[in-house]
């Protein structure tokens, strides 16, 4: 799993395409949603959204009701979206998150290696759900949402091979919540995946072009 890079943080990628419609803009910071879009040939622009993501959950899951991990990522990724796009009125802009619930409980990047080495622990042998959201806006306004749900089963590693894992992934443990990185070593951890590859890593990337295609905007 894969969360957004510094807040606030302006990142030429491609230049944008004049006369092609409305400009595109990746409202996260995410090199890795960056680098899936440029690999599919996308034009566009990056420019993270500066907002209290943290602050906007604990208050979401405090509220009346209390949101689930569902509605949680839909309205971060909707914030990140609104927040770029009243900067940039005449862009389409693209926000995605992704939350991850295990059996209920909403677990977040881990702050040090140890507690990275506790929410391994706490998903051995279990299964947990990444609810990944993407939306598009347009100013005020948003044009577009998908929510995808892939769930991912961990395998009973040994504790062994856990403190092996945790020396060799070092301080990369705390760069995503649940502490794996799907593309490198940490698929070794799983057992079973059932749902998309890009939207594991973040972005559920092909409903998107297929919108982006649909716009015109999706480069081929």
């Amino acid at each position: 799993m894969r969360s957004a890079g510094d807040a606030g943080t302006e990142i030429p990628a491609m230049a944008e395409g004049a006369g092609r419609g409305p400009a595109l803009v990746l409202a996260s910071g995410s090199r890795f949603r960056r680098q899936m879009l440029e690999a599919a040939g996308v034009t566009f622009s990056v420019v993270a959204a500066d907002i209290d993501e943290r602050g906007l959950e604990e208050s979401l899951r405090q509220g009346e009701g209390g949101a689930d991990a569902s509605r949680i990522a839909a309205a971060l990724a909707r914030a990140k979206a609104q927040h770029v796009a009243r900067m940039h009125p005449q862009a389409l802009v693209i926000g995605c998150d992704q939350v991850l619930d295990l059996d209920g409980a909403l677990l977040s990047k881990a702050p040090d290696i140890a507690a990275a080495r506790g929410q391994l622990l706490r998903l051995r042998g279990r299964t947990h759900t990444l609810y990944t959201a993407v939306c598009l806006a347009k100013s005020e306004h948003f044009v577009w949402e998908y929510m995808a749900r892939p769930r991912l089963t961990m395998r009973p590693f040994t504790d062994a091979y856990l403190d092996q894992y945790v020396k060799e992934m070092g301080g990369r443990l705390t760069q995503t919540v649940g502490a794996y990185e799907i593309e490198g070593p940490g698929v070794q951890l799983f057992e079973r995946i059932e749902g998309d590859y890009f939207t594991i890593l973040g972005l559920p990337l092909l409903p998107l072009l297929a919108e982006l295609r649909r716009r015109g905007l999706a480069g081929l």
